[in-house]
């Protein structure tokens, strides 16, 4: 099996490419040891020192670093991530739940297909193009003119983060919905 690596737009995130599906049509983020007992892989990419968080994309895997250098974690993660597909043990724990939502959407119902473009937009124009980095944009709400949208993975605590949501996202937004005035993400 051979896994190719990626570098992300954030410097403390890697991308891992095992070569085969991830996790189809969906994605899981995990920010903490406790966030990884629903997926083995996790739990055991989790302990090795310095890993601060594991996002599943489609088909690729994202490991944040909270610490040490990469050229001495990249082994150990890359022997993890091997080990487990070797083993062909799930993913997934039975009963850990596969979310891509951070929590519930907000917004006014009269504000209901202008809601429907923008997700559209997003989901056909800006969440591809964010998963090439290793990461995934939700959308959580929108009020009074403003988009609130859900960071993970490689975008979460990424450098960069901003400038992609101003220059990129909110124009992008701006150009085809009027009613859109500002992007901002949401704290989770």
């Amino acid at each position: 099996m051979f896994i190719q690596t990626e570098a992300t737009p954030n410097p403390a995130t890697l991308k891992f490419l095992p070569g085969r599906d991830v996790l189809p049509g969906d994605t899981l983020e995990m920010r903490t040891a406790d966030e990884a007992a629903r997926s083995p892989l996790a739990q055991t990419l989790f302990a090795i020192d310095g890993v601060s968080g594991v996002f599943y994309g489609s088909d690729f895997i994202t490991v944040t670093k909270a610490g040490g250098e990469w050229p001495h974690l990249k082994p150990a993660i890359l022997g993890a991530i091997m080990e487990h597909y070797l083993a062909g043990g799930p993913l997934v724990a039975e009963g850990g739940a596969q979310t891509a939502t951070g929590g519930d959407e907000f917004f006014d119902e009269a504000d209901a297909e202008t809601v429907n473009t923008i997700k559209d937009l997003l989901e056909t124009r800006v969440r591809p193009a964010v998963a090439q980095d290793g990461g995934d944009i939700t959308f959580r709400g929108f009020r009074e003119g403003v988009v609130y949208l859900d960071m993970k993975g490689s975008c979460s605590g990424c450098p960069s983060s901003t400038a992609t949501l101003k220059q990129g996202i909110e124009n992008l937004l701006r150009h085809f919905v009027p009613e859109v005035e500002e992007v901002r993400p949401v704290a989770t």
